[in-house]
């Protein structure tokens, strides 16, 4: 979740909606407190919760970020 000051929020919010439509869930903070949460409506939600049900059948779908702990050719 990325945390955004009011004041940034106000500069860029075209920026910021367009994040949050795109499923992103955006802190609002004031003086580095948190103050509100701006989350895209739940039928976004839900449905990119199915679309990733359904790709989960075909394809691996999980954390890609953290090491797998395998050790490749190129490592070595």
């Amino acid at each position: 979740m990325e945390k955004v000051g009011v004041s940034k929020l106000r500069a860029n919010l075209p920026l910021f909606l367009k994040k949050i439509e795109q499923g992103e869930t955006i802190a609002v903070t004031s003086r580095g407190r948190e103050i509100a949460r701006l989350v895209p409506p739940e039928k976004q939600r839900q449905a990119a919760r199915q679309a990733l049900q359904k790709l989960s059948k075909t394809a691996i779908v999980g954390d890609i970020v953290s090491p797998t702990g395998e050790i490749w050719e190129a490592m070595q």
